[in-house]
């Protein structure tokens, strides 16, 4: 597979308009050890001759003030003043998250021709290090998987063999926690649970069934029952399949019992819970994080509250107004969208009445099931603000979660001009689409598997490898529904 690191040795021509928008200061910046924080080169031309500009990162004195600031830069106060202008350190921290949904498309195998199609293609101890991520000082605790009896295309991916790993489930995600080293650095323990969203195409969006019902109707507690959101979501967060293993418990009961552990285990210290995703997987993230809540897993023994927020990338809307009051006002969730704003899927569902008409008359129309609103607090970017991407891609490169980072990496604030602030790869903007531009000279889709996964066995012949398998669910999980209210005769 090909990686950033090579990529970001390519010599890129710019002209010199974008070389006066992108140059930094002059000054001295550490050398980075990061495979997404690598210094992109730059070949500047000039009358006279070609330079070198190397922009590399300068985080380690913002760094320095995270465990005293983590609180505000995970929402506590709702981001006031630290998006305009944009703060060091929580940009730092989005990009964080946000490289930890993108683990879920990297990890995803999704190509039909393979027999674990639908699964994650590592373990869950090798999984960052597969992803060249070991730097990120997490590690996998649990892999998390979904079934549901809707029509989700780029989400529900099978082998076209009769011989697979799974016929009903497939891996939707993973749920991580900091390591020592990490959990000084940050001033908690953090806990992170990241949602895989579908896979490059956006079909999926006129498949949703589009309309609201009450979060209780699938188990979920509410105390309203005019709290509702998209039934497909839902469906998709609770839906489980006693026939298959892995999906013999809900995303939703996988998730409430792998959370409840974690904070026995580390009942002695200061945790956060941040979930992440992108896409459907932003819907996913507010969906669990809502529950977690509600449910009242985030409280630990000493009825500490345990802070639970949401950083969502090019998210769909998830529910009606109750649901935002309630998830908001109510449960108190902290949720931070990051949004394109040529992006398409976050203006759905509810392209009619949502949130953006009058007070008055989305009161009028909060009972229609068609009805949404978005929650939390939008950060919204342009692509076109970026001297890097072609201004005229089409809708899926708006959509791409590279190039969300790539924007998230350039912002400084309302009216700033686009200044790329660690030197993050650009490269990685095209691993999946064709959003740079030509004169970049990067090719489009460049990430793929060596020999599409293929290996040559000792007797000369290729084959398909068989992979370790992959675990299910914990011996403990029945033990941790039943604290939980949740465990039935039926499992």
């Amino acid at each position: 597979m090909a990686t950033s690191t090579s990529i970001s040795k390519t010599l890129i021509p710019f002209s010199k308009t974008q070389e006066a928008s992108l140059r930094l200061p002059h000054r001295k910046f550490p050398r980075p050890n990061t495979r997404t924080h690598m210094p992109i080169k730059l070949a500047a031309r000039d009358n006279s001759s070609a330079s070198l500009v190397n922009y590399k990162p300068k985080l380690e004195e913002q760094l320095k003030r995270l465990p005293e600031a983590w609180r505000q830069i995970q929402g506590e106060s709702d981001w006031a003043g630290l998006l305009e202008p944009m703060d060091p350190l929580l940009r730092a921290e989005l990009i964080r998250y946000g490289e930890m949904a993108q683990a879920c498309y990297d990890a995803f195998d999704f190509d039909p021709f393979s027999k674990y199609c639908g699964s994650c293609r590592f373990t869950p101890r090798a999984f960052f290090p597969s992803l060249h991520m070991s730097h990120i000082g997490y590690h996998v605790t649990r892999y998390l998987y979904a079934t549901a009896n809707i029509n989700l295309p780029n989400f529900f991916n099978h082998s076209r063999w009769s011989k697979m790993w799974s016929k009903h489930a497939n891996w939707a995600g993973y749920v991580a926690v900091s390591d020592d080293a990490t959990s000084r650095r940050l001033g908690r323990r953090a806990i992170t649970i990241a949602w895989r969203g579908t896979v490059t195409r956006l079909e999926w969006v006129a498949d949703l069934k589009d309309f609201l019902k009450p979060i209780s109707s699938n188990g979920v507690p509410c105390p309203d029952e005019t709290v509702k959101v998209e039934s497909g979501f839902l469906d998709l967060y609770t839906d489980r399949e006693e026939n298959c293993g892995y999906c013999k418990y809900s995303a939703r009961e996988q998730v409430l019992t792998e959370v409840k552990r974690l904070l026995e285990m580390y009942s002695n210290e200061e945790v956060s819970i941040t979930i992440t995703g992108h896409s459907l997987g932003s819907a996913l993230a507010i969906l669990s994080a809502y529950d977690i809540v509600e449910t009242g897993v985030n409280v630990m023994g000493d009825s500490r509250g345990v802070l639970v927020s949401v950083v969502s990338f090019s998210g769909p809307r998830v529910g009606n107004m109750r649901f935002r009051e309630r998830l908001e006002v109510g449960l108190g969730v902290k949720v931070l969208r990051v949004v394109n704003l040529h992006d398409v899927v976050p203006k759905a569902p509810g392209v009619v009445f949502n949130e953006q008409l009058p007070a008055a008359l989305m009161k009028v129309a909060e009972g229609l099931p068609w009805s949404y609103s978005h929650v939390g607090v939008e950060l919204a970017l342009d692509h076109k603000k970026s001297p890097f991407l072609n201004p005229n891609a089409d809708a899926v490169c708006a959509h791409n979660l590279e190039a969300l980072l790539h924007l998230l990496d350039g912002y400084h604030g309302k009216g700033e001009r686009f200044v790329l602030a660690s030197g993050r790869d650009p490269a990685l903007v095209n691993k999946g689409c064709d959003f740079l531009k030509d004169h970049y000279m990067i090719p489009p889709n460049w990430r793929q598997d060596e020999n599409k996964g293929m290996i040559r066995s000792n007797d000369g012949r290729w084959m398909q490898p068989e992979r370790p398998k992959l675990d299910d669910h914990p011996e403990d999980m029945h033990h941790h529904l039943r604290q939980l209210g949740l465990a039935s005769s039926d499992i």
